[in-house]
């Protein structure tokens, strides 16, 4: 970083920094935070700038939850795996909440697809049906949805 920019030159390139990544993609309010971290040593700066897009509505973690939870459900993600994913990018659990419930999502039909896209052949022994069940489980779907499948 220049040691000869001004207060007010830090906190244009801050506030560019933080438009540019957003252009790209949505983020959450923490990994916005963490990303300019990065770039920046100035958390006082960076919390500025931050809530300075939170307040233009250029950041909304509610808005991201929802946009997350779409896109996971079209790539074939459980509820579980989209929520520990949300809790790792600081989208707090309310919101997590909200937008799964939001989704409406009929999440054992998704298992299903998901598992028929992977294994189209049943299994037909007890090894196939564990390795079925692990990878539903890696993807982020319940115990309960699992059993519900697989017996």
């Amino acid at each position: 970083m220049d040691t000869d920019i001004t207060p007010e030159q830090l906190t244009a390139k801050i506030r560019n920094s933080a438009l540019g990544s957003l252009t790209r993609r949505e983020h959450s309010a923490y990994e916005l935070r963490q990303k300019l971290m990065q770039k920046f040593a100035d958390p006082q700066r960076v919390d500025e700038t931050l809530a300075w897009v939170c307040e233009l509505g250029y950041v909304n973690d509610e808005r991201y939850a929802g946009m997350f939870v779409r896109s996971a459900i079209a790539k074939g993600r459980g509820p579980e795996r989209i929520d520990r994913e949300l809790q790792q990018k600081g989208v707090a659990s309310t919101l997590i909440a909200d937008a799964l419930a939001a989704s409406e999502a009929d999440w054992l039909s998704l298992a299903e697809d998901v598992l028929k896209r992977k294994f189209p052949r049943p299994a037909v022994d007890y090894k196939e049906k564990a390795k079925r069940m692990r990878f539903l489980q890696y993807r982020g779907f319940s115990i309960a949805h699992i059993n519900d499948l697989m017996w």
